[in-house]
């Protein structure tokens, strides 16, 4: 697992000053919303870098692979800024 972001990447994500982004996962062929979620930069590292989606869990204070326990994986199909 690595924390670096593309230096360009890092200059245009707009982290809160707890280090955290919000992230909305979307069905990707109906565009329903599956949850809203944060993420810090090494969830979004490890996201990019695995095709596989991390979240931070503030609760947990932890990175969190969705589907660790359900077994519901999400894939990063697409990746978009706002």
């Amino acid at each position: 697992m690595t924390d670096s972001l593309p230096k360009a990447l890092n200059e245009t994500v707009k982290f809160d000053a707890q280090g955290l982004v919000t992230c909305i996962a979307q069905q990707h062929d109906s565009g329903e919303v599956l949850m809203v979620a944060w993420m810090n930069r090494a969830a979004l590292a490890e996201t990019l870098a695995s095709g596989r989606v991390c979240y931070w869990s503030r609760s947990r204070q932890k990175l969190w692979r969705k589907g660790e326990s359900s077994g519901q994986t999400q894939a990063l199909v697409d990746f978009r800024i706002d």
